[in-house]
């Protein structure tokens, strides 16, 4: 569940650290998310820390700590798809199952000559169905694990290796010279600009600190409290959406930061404002932390650059 989203060597460090804090699947059950999100703070896509949770209290709860040993059942656990799923039914219990990744997905549209757009569900089918039927049933591991060193060494985006792959012979996209062409791939992504104002509301050497909704982008995570301005006003202190029943001085513009997401781009500014006291109004965003105390909680990246400045 690390690697998905994320290279072997940026995970390795974070799958240590996990057994280390998490050594048993009940350890990782009982932990507190806070914990959790904590030892994942930096790997981003958070939402999977939070399945993680979800499905070992589940195994713990419901299963006695055991992993199904099927893969319907697999698939049906919070934050294991398909490919997840497929590569524990066939790494862990030699279930033969067609584990497909990107790498693979590419090796198919190669060798069998398939022009579906790669990032489509009618393509994942189409290649589950192709390599379900040529899987062995004694080694879908090393099968699985051949697959991905295939398109990863050899059948590579760019340049791919053709003469040294062992599926030359009958490989489509060489043979039509269409390697080049293939996999397609039609991927639009509309990228949305939003304009946040963090407000570090400070009174003496605590600051204002609030916890992100469970669900959706950095779920779970702390922050100091921001608000969305749209458009030119996106550039203003956002004095109508503040608390201001209390005595205050000027907000000062701290520092401004452009952080882009796959879908959108933050165009957040950070301003200090200092109160003179916490007020029932300022209380019900948050709580107060002592400065020497913010980097303890689990951070999303751009709340760690507020905070280290």
């Amino acid at each position: 569940m690390i690697l998905q989203q994320t290279r072997v060597d940026q995970g390795l460090p974070y799958y240590y650290r996990f057994l280390d804090k998490f050594p048993q699947i009940t350890d990782l059950a009982r932990a507190h998310e806070d914990d959790i999100l904590a030892v994942w703070q930096g790997l981003g896509y958070y939402a999977r820390a939070r399945n993680m949770h979800r499905t070992a209290k589940f195994l713990v709860n419901e299963c006695g700590g055991e992993f199904p040993k099927n893969f319907e059942k697999l698939k049906k656990l919070k934050g294991i798809g398909p490919y997840t799923a497929a590569a524990i039914a066939s790494f862990a219990f030699q279930i033969p199952v067609p584990a497909v990744d990107g790498n693979v997905k590419r090796v198919v549209a190669r060798y069998y000559g398939i022009d579906t757009n790669i990032e489509s569900p009618a393509f994942f089918k189409l290649a589950f169905a192709l390599l379900l039927d040529v899987i062995p049933p004694s080694s879908a591991d090393t099968f699985n694990q051949a697959m991905m060193e295939l398109g990863a060494l050899i059948c590579k985006p760019q340049s791919p290796l053709c003469i040294e792959c062992p599926l030359l012979d009958n490989c489509s996209a060489f043979a039509l010279k269409r390697t080049a062409e293939l996999p397609v791939r039609i991927k639009k992504i509309k990228i949305t600009q939003r304009f946040i104002q963090f407000v570090a509301f400070q009174c003496g050497d605590e600051f204002l600190l609030r916890q992100r909704p469970s669900e959706g982008i950095w779920g779970g995570l702390f922050e100091y409290p921001h608000f969305d301005i749209s458009g030119e006003a996106g550039h203003e202190f956002p004095y109508a959406e503040c608390p201001w029943d209390m005595p205050i001085k000027p907000p000062v513009l701290r520092t401004q930061m452009l952080h882009k997401l796959s879908h959108q781009h933050l165009n957040a500014r950070l301003w200090i404002c200092e109160v003179e006291a916490k007020t029932e109004a300022l209380n019900t965003l948050g709580k107060w932390v002592h400065f020497d105390e913010l980097k303890s909680f689990p951070l999303h990246k751009l709340m760690r650059n507020f905070v280290s400045l």
